[in-house]
């Protein structure tokens, strides 16, 4: 069985809805997870700030207008009267919910049973239009099967246990449609995998259920050497490591959710990415044995980046400093990107900086702490093991005349990345694409 996934701008039309037969063949066994229609989740982001906010007469307004393109898309994705009735009470009903929120005490549960509701919507209309046009589909509710733990991690045994249940009621069908992005927590409350997370959603169902083959389909032709919005020249790659691929997702490549690839890589099941434009293209394969030996492969850019630097003469020769700190980013859960240290200052990066005053707050016990704000960190994806020599100094030789703020070199066998001022980001991607491909 195959995992298909298809992200809003794959289903971000009634011609594109309809044009998905293009790539799905209903006689072929797969699970297709589509994302929200393009535009619906910053949407309904917005009604439950204006919620949040107390401004009901606000989000009434954003709601209206909400629905009257989902109108406007059931008018252009049914032929038949029958077809559009069904889309008229799909529709009613979605919004009726959100509606019937202003009435409650809102809360962030209330927020994300909202921003469940894009990913309800797309599946149902598409597997009412394949209803329509006489093809059988299987509609699987993710809230059934998809679940996190206390601490936000996806419990697979239960994917498994859940939808293998499910599938085997359903022997005889071959077109599954599901939900991607949402799922249920450790409190049974509805909660989701956070923006992106629909390549997760096929990600651990390709992993839970064993899948052939894990295909994210997307507006682009495959993972590029380098961002091709800002940099000329770029190209797909065509095979990558699930090593590889992890870093240049975390690090900024915007085709593949950074946490996607972990599941695929645990229980070894393949990830395409596949051009919905452009179906015959070739793409990015992922895979145990996709990595090109003593070669860089691609750069990319992490933006929003926060340093902070802590300047302490208790460091020098102490034990248990650098845990002490660590403790801190645990105690408000907030990962850390980079770390640089000497022997009396350690300097490191983040990009969540929801809890950064209460972090400096308690970090300056410590030390004296600086922070600097708007940087980017550039990796520079590649074969950097011990036995390679020579591209650390191509990496830097290529960013000499830009002011580099920090550089982390041999914590991983697969990037070299550099911080600097996010205004320098743009030249940096383009020397170093110079000097490397």
């Amino acid at each position: 069985m195959k995992i298909l996934k298809f992200g809003g701008t794959s289903v971000g039309s009634a011609e594109r809805i309809k044009g998905l037969l293009d790539i799905v063949d209903p006689s072929e066994r797969q699970i297709v997870v589509l994302s929200a229609v393009a535009g619906t989740t910053n949407a309904l982001v917005e009604i439950g700030k204006a919620y949040l906010a107390g401004k009901k007469d606000e989000a009434k307004q954003l709601i209206v207008a909400h629905k009257d393109k989902y109108e406007s898309l059931i008018k252009e994705l049914f032929s038949t009267e029958n077809g559009y009735k069904n889309g008229k009470e799909l529709i009613d009903y979605h919004f009726n919910l959100i509606a019937s929120l202003s009435n409650d005490l809102f809360t962030p549960v209330e927020e994300k049973v909202i921003l469940a509701q894009g990913e309800l919507l797309s599946t149902t209309l598409w597997h009412f239009h394949l209803e329509e046009i006489g093809i059988k589909s299987v509609l699987l509710p993710a809230l059934d099967f998809m679940k996190i733990d206390e601490d936000n991690e996806p419990v697979i045994p239960f994917i498994n246990e859940k939808l293998s249940a499910i599938l085997a009621n359903h022997p005889e069908n071959t077109l599954f449609i599901t939900q991607g992005y949402i799922c249920r927590n450790a409190f049974g409350e509805i909660d989701n995998l956070r923006r992106g997370g629909s390549d997760y959603t096929a990600s651990l169902i390709g992993a839970a259920i064993q899948a052939d083959e894990v295909q994210i389909w997307t507006d682009i032709d495959g993972m590029h050497n380098n961002d091709p919005r800002v940099v000329k020249g770029t190209t797909p790659i065509a095979n990558l490591s699930f090593d590889e691929a992890a870093e240049l997702a975390y690090f900024g490549a915007k085709i593949l959710h950074p946490q996607s690839v972990f599941p695929a890589q645990k229980y070894n099941v393949p990830v395409r990415l596949l051009n919905t434009m452009d179906p015959k293209a070739s793409g990015t394969l992922i895979s145990k044995d996709g990595g090109q030996k003593g070669a860089i492969r691609a750069i990319a850019a992490k933006d929003e980046i926060t340093a902070i630097h802590i300047h302490s003469s208790r460091m020098l020769l102490a034990y248990g400093f650098l845990r002490k700190i660590f403790e801190i980013f645990e105690r408000y859960k907030t990962p850390i990107d980079m770390i640089t240290t000497s022997e009396v200052a350690v300097s490191l990066s983040i990009d969540d900086t929801r809890n950064l005053e209460d972090i400096i707050r308690e970090v300056e016990d410590f030390g004296t702490v600086s922070v600097d704000r708007d940087q980017t960190i550039v990796c520079i994806v590649g074969d950097f093991g011990a036995n390679t020599h020579g591209y650390a100094a191509r990496v830097l030789d290529a960013v000499k005349h830009l002011p580099v703020r920090m550089i982390s070199y041999g914590g991983s066998d697969y990037n070299v990345s550099i911080l600097l001022d996010s205004e320098h980001k743009t030249e940096a991607l383009r020397s170093l694409h110079n000097r490397l491909f």
